[in-house]
């Protein structure tokens, strides 16, 4: 899981200009009284004004200069999930323009036959398997911001500092929706609460953290610091140095249902923050300074997030239920992309993250996020612990999309718009 507040640049407002805690609005709790059962079928969305235009590898910016071999690594890593998925039987939804399941999986299954890659034949790989499509739409660019996996300390039991719960999933919280389609969903709950008298809506993150899952033995472990808990939560995994001398990574394993909202976005509509001086470290700052005032603001994000455990293992578990690739690992709107595409990012101001220039470089969507919506909307994973915190951070830029089609499907050169409710081979409408 991916999503993040608010980016750019530092703290720089002093506590004497902070209002008190009583100027802080209430969180509203939930109004959604008749929540979607599962299986409804959802209204389908208007379509958005983007399209698909066929462009040459040539005119990606810095193509050339990348690492290929390991945009190769990246890719043949969620091969075997993305051939499982070519397997199920289609869904019957409408087309949204994202690459058809059995063309990757050819795909994938050409990059499992290659064998002792090497730069140049990774290279060659992508450039005879695929055809580079850019992202077309009123706006020009599109957004890119950062996740990364913190590494924090905690407990399996309550105890001296440790008394932040960590909860696993309920077992009476149901999906409205695939977990990774649930960004893509765009109004409603997206898991609900099964009852004895049907479905209703999960407990808000205010009512939780008052008490609506205390006695039901869902603590999954306790940690010191709630704003870092909540950081973890927007973040969807945490790798946990334990008292007893043992390191455990957990997951996202589901979440209340409710929308995810961005506290930083608050804090800057209300006029607590300027947005020029907000960032994750900014955010974090703000939030410890006044406990209860930060609980509070916390509570606008009516979105709670449950966690499994897994061993120490190579990284946390993206949507594809593969580990994820620091620097190469994408999260998207499933609304409009296939887990599992190649996605090239251009994002010329994105200096912090490369070695040379901007950040040019061959992605694989692996990943979701709640606030990851629209076709040009990325969310870059920077790996574990702290500088990679500081990445994620302070990342939030313009940036273009190039999505990279099997070259197997049919396209067509005036563009492919996104939305058609038509089948795959026959959206081959021009702009208007």
């Amino acid at each position: 899981m991916a999503v993040f507040v608010v980016a750019g640049g530092s703290y720089a407002e002093p506590a004497s200009k902070l209002p008190p805690q009583s100027t802080i609005p209430q969180p509203a709790m939930s109004k959604d009284a008749t929540p979607q059962t599962p299986g409804t079928k959802l209204a389908p969305a208007k379509p958005p004004e983007a399209k698909l235009e066929r462009v040459t590898f040539g005119d990606l910016p810095s193509w050339e200069a990348d690492e290929h071999l390991a945009a190769f690594k990246t890719f043949l890593k969620s091969c075997e999930a993305t051939i499982k998925a070519a397997a199920k039987p289609a869904s019957g939804a409408p087309a949204q323009c994202k690459v058809p399941s059995g063309e990757l999986a050819a795909a994938c299954r050409a990059a499992q036959n290659l064998k002792a890659p090497t730069k140049a034949s990774a290279k060659a790989f992508f450039e005879n398997q695929f055809v580079p499509h850019r992202i077309a739409h009123a706006k020009g660019q599109g957004l890119l911001t950062g996740y990364y996996e913190p590494v924090l300390e905690g407990s399996r039991t309550a105890q001296g500092k440790f008394q932040t719960p960590v909860y696993r999933r309920p077992p009476d919280l149901v999906n409205v929706v695939a977990e990774a389609d649930r960004a893509s969903m765009p109004t409603g709950l997206t898991h609900v609460r099964q009852t004895a008298a049907g479905v209703a809506p999960f407990p808000t993150r205010a009512e939780i953290e008052q008490g609506a899952l205390t006695g039901q033995s869902l603590e999954l472990l306790y940690l010191e610091d709630p704003v870092e808990v909540f950081f973890m939560h927007i973040q969807g995994s945490g790798r946990i140095h334990l008292t007893d001398g043992t390191t455990v990574r957990i997951n996202y394993d589901g979440k209340n249902g409710h929308p995810y909202s961005s506290i930083g976005r608050y804090l800057i509509d209300q006029g607590l923050v300027d947005a020029g001086k907000m960032s994750m470290q900014a955010l974090g700052k703000w939030l410890r300074a006044d406990k209860e005032r930060g609980q509070k603001v916390m509570w606008q994000n009516q979105s709670f997030i449950f966690f499994r455990e897994l061993d120490d293992s190579d990284g946390p578990m993206g949507a594809m239920q593969v580990a994820l690739t620091p620097g190469r690992s994408l999260a998207v709107d499933t609304g409009y992309h296939t887990l599992g595409t190649p996605i090239y990012l251009s994002v010329p101001e994105l200096a912090h993250a490369a070695k040379r220039g901007g950040f040019n470089r061959l992605m694989v969507a692996q990943d979701v996020g709640s606030a990851i919506k629209g076709p040009e909307r990325g969310d870059i994973y920077f790996g574990s612990g702290v500088k990679a915190g500081k990445l994620a951070g302070t990342t939030r830029h313009a940036g273009n999309f190039y999505v990279l089609l099997p070259a197997v499907t049919q396209t067509a050169g005036q563009g492919i718009r996104f939305g058609e409710r038509l089948p795959w081979e026959t959206i081959v409408k021009a702009a208007p």
